[in-house]
């Protein structure tokens, strides 16, 4: 890849930046597909973060944002207009800006998992699932699936709150959709989700208790730190059907690029030239 007075900027701001992926798939694309970007990752703080994101902005040759942990939730305040997936999720993890200036925010985490559980076959529209995580990426997987159609959604977080008031802008936005808060049983639901980062490793604490998980139930993960968490192992023992957290990630960037106006590609080009590691 030649970087040059033309080369245009995609930051992806978050903190730590040694886990980020998206640099190892957008620039392969880019370099494949004869578009002169590039996707830098920039480690920021929390503390820094609302000065830098406006800062960051000023640079003539920046076409957009990804944002990710620990800032999505926080970015909903920190721009000028919020699409209204990322309203429902509470989070954005893209940013652009429009032509008068204005700093617009969205949210593609749910998509790309939503788009992923229907390419895999499973259908949502009625289906009963559970979201384990109530953060940026939970409460977007959270209203992607309701946009999606399904009949039930259980959500659960460490901190109560964050499900409750999750639950509540769901109902908001779908009064017909039954949501319950306050339980991490997997037993019943066709879909479960883990938003969080437990199960990562062989001896964590699980999400959820993996023995009540039905075979036929579908499993989805977000952690994309390694491809098949404690958590996917165990699932994947009893049978389930699962999505990697990466796979949500491939799926997503078209609809990214999209957002900031370049061309789009599918998730097999993509996952033809990534360099992804673990």
């Amino acid at each position: 890849m030649i970087i040059n007075g033309h080369t245009e900027i995609v930051a992806h701001i978050g903190f730590p930046t040694h886990a980020f992926k998206a640099p190892m798939i957008y620039n392969p694309w880019f370099e494949k597909a004869g578009v002169n970007a590039i996707v830098v990752p920039m480690g920021c703080q929390s503390d820094d973060y609302a000065t830098f994101l406006r800062s960051v902005f000023q640079l003539a040759n920046i076409r957009g944002a990804l944002i990710t942990m620990p800032h999505k939730v926080v970015t909903t305040a920190l721009v000028d207009e919020v699409l209204p997936t990322a309203a429902i999720a509470g989070a954005c993890n893209a940013v652009r800006r429009l032509p008068d200036g204005r700093l617009q925010g969205d949210m593609f985490d749910g998509e790309g998992f939503v788009r992923g559980v229907l390419r895999k076959g499973r259908v949502l529209k009625g289906a009963r699932v559970l979201v384990v995580g109530c953060g940026g990426v939970g409460s977007a997987i959270a209203a992607s699936l309701a946009a999606a159609g399904v009949a039930a959604i259980t959500l659960f977080d460490a901190r109560a709150e964050s499900g409750e008031a999750l639950g509540e802008r769901l109902r908001t936005h779908y009064p017909m959709l039954q949501v319950v808060t306050g339980s991490n049983d997997p037993a019943g639901h066709d879909v479960v989700v883990n938003a969080t980062p437990m199960g990562m490793n062989d001896g964590d604490a699980m999400p959820m208790d993996v023995s009540r998980i039905a075979p036929t139930t579908f499993v989805g993960e977000v952690v994309m730190k390694t491809e098949m968490t404690a958590f996917l192992s165990a699932a994947a023992a009893r049978g389930c059907p699962y999505q990697i957290g990466s796979d949500m990630l491939f799926e997503q960037i078209p609809a990214y690029l999209e957002y900031f106006g370049f061309p789009s590609t599918t998730p097999e080009m993509l996952r033809s030239v990534a360099t992804l590691k673990y």
